[in-house]
């Protein structure tokens, strides 16, 4: 898994990956979109959404992504404030 080879900027949890990110997603582009949430690239969100994120790293609140896949599907990837888990889901599963 890609996750091996850099350090995250914070701990992911248990992750766990909706039926229907599964059933839409290639699994290389989860991957891929994983790594660039732990590295603190969020993806598709606004730069106030981007500032919530940097301060949930300091004062440990919830962090969301949100990317698309090569085919558009839009999908969101969720750290937990407690940082126990990381949930990758579409917007529709939430």
């Amino acid at each position: 898994m890609i996750l091996n080879t850099y350090k995250p900027k914070f701990e992911l949890g248990q992750i766990v990956v909706t039926p229907a990110v599964l059933k839409k997603v290639p699994k290389i582009e989860i991957e891929f979109c994983l790594t660039r949430h732990a590295q603190g690239n969020w993806g598709d969100l606004s730069e106030e959404d981007q500032e919530v994120n940097e301060e949930a790293l300091r004062n440990g609140d919830k962090i969301l992504s949100a990317y698309r896949s090569s085919a558009g599907i839009r999908f969101w990837i969720i750290t937990e404030a407690d940082r126990s888990a990381t949930t990758i889901l579409l917007p529709e599963d939430y």
